[in-house]
């Protein structure tokens, strides 16, 4: 399938196993750059499924380091706010000493 525009259409043919699993063609494999571990996302529109790698999202990361360490407390967005305005206030005064 190298080389092949992402426009052409090819028909690929798979089994589903007793456990819902079912293999992806090398060719299809090849061609979208799969590994073993790949996440696919499955997209179930009007009757038709549309299968690809899945994209890696900011919210995939949520609870990736595990829970804070005890005794740390979680940050308010004010506290965020509060904390970046003061860091501007200091750059700012830092360049005018210069």
């Amino acid at each position: 399938m190298a080389g092949k525009s992402q426009s052409a259409r090819t028909r690929y043919v798979g089994k589903v196993t007793s456990k819902g699993q079912t293999t992806v063609p090398k060719e299809v494999r090849d061609f979208l750059g799969l590994e073993e571990g790949t996440l696919m996302e499955w997209i179930v529109d009007d009757g038709k499924v549309i299968v690809k790698p899945r994209k890696l999202r900011a919210i995939d990361l949520a609870g990736m380091l595990g829970p804070p360490p005890s005794g740390v407390r979680n940050t308010t967005v004010e506290e965020m706010n509060e904390a970046i305005g003061d860091a501007i206030v200091e750059s700012y005064e830092r360049s005018l000493k210069q």
